[in-house]
Parts: structure tokens; C-alpha cells; sequence
């Protein structure tokens, strides 16, 4: 009997895919438990247009964020902190701060566990920084860390 997978059903299959299983198996586990379908044609129809929506809405999350990288690598942001006499700071600019002045400056929202900032920043001066916005799409952040 095909089915169509409605969950991740363990040594069967993953959600979204039509597999070929027992009778009994399907009617009295999978359909119960409500971890799958049977295979009518209207099922399988509903199940390619779910596929389409997705593929869509993948397309989209690439172009919303192939433009905040070109909106991103345009602008710069100023950072403030108080620095001793040989250009070094006290303390240091962290992800946290960076976003911050960025949703200050620009009102842009970044997530601070993209950005690739291995160690916080511990001079003045200009620094770039990449940010991951997409699997696909990685920006430069241009933060440039002034005296107060």
C-alpha cells in the first residue's frame, strides 16, 4: 500500500516522501498514530503543492537576503568606546554591540549568532566582519570603532 509520510517514521522514511508499506502496517500504526496518508491522487496533489510552496518560499529567503547583503555592504556603522593612548580599548566591541548599532544607526535587524566574529574587537580603527544572512548569502559588516 503506498502512503505518504506525514512525520519521520524511523527505518521508513522522512516527512513528504510516498513509500511503499504493509496493509496492516499502514492501517493499523501509521494512519492511527496519524504519521501518514494514503496515496490518493488528490493526496499526492496536495502533497507536489506543498512541495511548489516551499520551493517558493526558499526563493524568496535567497532574494530578501541576496538585498540586505547590498544593502549591508553599502552602509558603515560607528562604534564608540573609551580607548587608552596606543589605540587600544578598554574592554572590547562585542556581537551584541555591533547589532545593537546597527538597529540604532540604520534600523537593521541582525542576529548576533550569525555574525563571524571569533574574538570581540580590541582597537580602534576600521574592522569587517562577515555575517552569515543565508546558507548561500554571507555579507561584510563595516564597523568602524571610534574614541568617546
Amino acid at each position: 500500500m503506498k502512503v505518504i509520510l506525514l512525520k519521520d517514521v524511523k527505518n521508513i522514511g522522512k516527512a513528504g516522501e510516498v513509500k511503499d508499506v504493509a496493509a496492516g502496517y499502514a492501517q493499523n500504526f501509521l494512519f492511527k498514530k496519524g504519521f501518514a496518508e494514503e496515496a490518493t491522487p488528490s493526496n499526492l496533489q496536495k502533497l507536489e503543492e506543498q512541495k511548489e510552496a516551499k520551493k517558493q518560499e526558499a526563493r524568496e529567503e535567497l532574494e530578501e537576503a541576496k538585498e540586505l547583503k547590498e544593502k549591508l555592504e553599502d552602509i558603515e556603522v560607528t562604534i564608540k568606546m573609551k580607548s587608552g593612548e596606543d589605540g587600544r580599548l578598554f574592554g572590547s566591541v562585542s556581537t551584541k554591540q555591533v547589532v545593537e548599532a546597527y538597529k540604532k544607526e540604520h534600523d537593521i535587524k541582525l542576529d548576533r549568532r550569525k555574525l563571524d566574529m571569533p574574538e570581540p574587537l580590541k582597537a580602534l580603527g576600521y574592522h569587517k566582519v562577515d555575517i552569515k544572512l543565508h546558507h548561500e548569502v554571507t555579507a561584510v559588516l563595516k564597523i568602524h570603532v571610534v574614541e568617546q
